[in-house]
């Protein structure tokens, strides 16, 4: 497809109105993006509680936020201030709200669409679009983007600029993150503990990571009680996050944003992943992808991640956990053994940066 014809210096507006993960999986497309047009002006509208994540993003001039939950004056505000201010706005997602920014921001727009009666609707209103394919995986379908737009794939992740931290460990350690954020995503917190056990006995520090939220340090609180962890839950920002993973030995986590920004880092990681599908959410290694996931698998190594699934009939389900919501429990997690995560460990301490 030939490049979509933009002035010299172009403005850009990405719009990615998702959780965090999603958000750093949006980084290959901006990627291309400053590859394809090096002296354009390039900004993210993000929520304001995922702009984190693009902290210190070489390809992104500058950071617009929306509150998650806005009023309708809010958001008429914002369209207001973003009216037609872009050469070229492009929508990640398919919804209603980032394709409605897409076309208020842009001179010209392109977006993602699913195939619906208003998918088509909204083609209408686009000079370029992308269909949505059920079954692809979120960067891939990034970089499709970069197809739709006729420019050059950039396929790799780009974390927070690493920013070092006072409280980060001298010699080798060991990074976990034991805090999904739901229920239906969580490893058991004996599970945590033996790894931690048998980290610590091989002369390795284990530093707990986590969020700042009054929930996730009771949920850790209860996890971490009596094992010898150095807790860092609620005291780094991204920065200093990216700083701590990017010189570990291993970071070991469930299915989560920070599994997804410490594969990018290139250290060792090891993602435990229950229902969700690895082929849609796997992490990106630092590398890059050689060879696409598979749904199910007891481990599997792609460059610097491996990905361990205790694998039951129904894995992966897609679903949120065994009842259907977001507290559910996942029997394919609580009964993955520690055994089978300490294999994964073993194997990506094996594996070369």
């Amino acid at each position: 497809m030939a490049c979509i014809d933009l002035p010299p210096r172009p403005r850009i507006l990405v719009i990615a109105l998702r959780r965090l993960g999603d958000v750093l999986l949006t980084t290959p497309l901006i990627a291309s993006l400053r590859a394809a047009w090096p002296e354009a002006v390039i900004d993210a509208l993000v929520f304001a509680d995922t702009a984190g994540i693009l902290d210190g993003n070489p390809d992104i001039n500058n950071v617009i936020t929306m509150p998650g939950r806005r009023t309708v004056a809010q958001s008429l505000t914002l369209a207001a201030k973003l009216w037609r201010g872009y050469d070229l706005a492009i929508s990640t997602q398919s919804g209603d709200r980032p394709t409605f920014f897409a076309f208020v921001a842009g001179r010209r727009r392109v977006a993602l669409v699913d195939q619906s009666f208003k998918g088509r609707v909204k083609q209408k209103l686009l000079d370029r679009s992308l269909i949505y394919v059920p079954g692809v995986h979120r960067v891939e379908e990034m970089l499709r983007l970069a197809d739709t737009l006729g420019i050059a794939r950039a396929p790799r992740l780009v974390a927070p600029r690493p920013r070092d931290s006072a409280d980060a460990p001298h010699g080798d350690y060991a990074v976990i993150h034991a805090a999904p954020m739901f229920r239906y995503k969580q490893w058991t917190a004996q599970g945590w503990r033996d790894l931690a056990a048998v980290l610590a006995a091989r002369g390795m520090t284990v530093v707990a990571t986590g969020g700042p939220s009054a929930d996730e340090c009771a949920y850790l609180d209860s996890v971490w009680s009596g094992a010898s962890v150095t807790r860092l839950d609620g005291r780094l920002d991204w920065a200093q996050l990216s700083g701590l993973l990017a010189s570990a030995n291993v970071f070991i986590g469930p299915d989560t944003s920070v599994t997804h920004l410490a594969a990018a880092t290139g250290v060792p990681t090891v993602a435990l992943f229950g229902p969700t599908d690895p082929r849609l959410w796997g992490p990106w290694p630092a590398s890059g992808l050689d060879s696409v996931w598979a749904d199910t698998g007891k481990m599997q190594q792609r460059g610097n991640v491996v990905l361990v699934q205790n694998t039951l009939p129904c894995t992966p389900c897609q679903l949120e956990g065994c009842e259907r919501r977001l507290d559910s429990y996942s029997a394919c997690l609580d009964e993955l053994t520690s055994a089978q995560v300490i294999a994964a460990v073993d194997q990506a301490l094996r594996s070369k940066r």
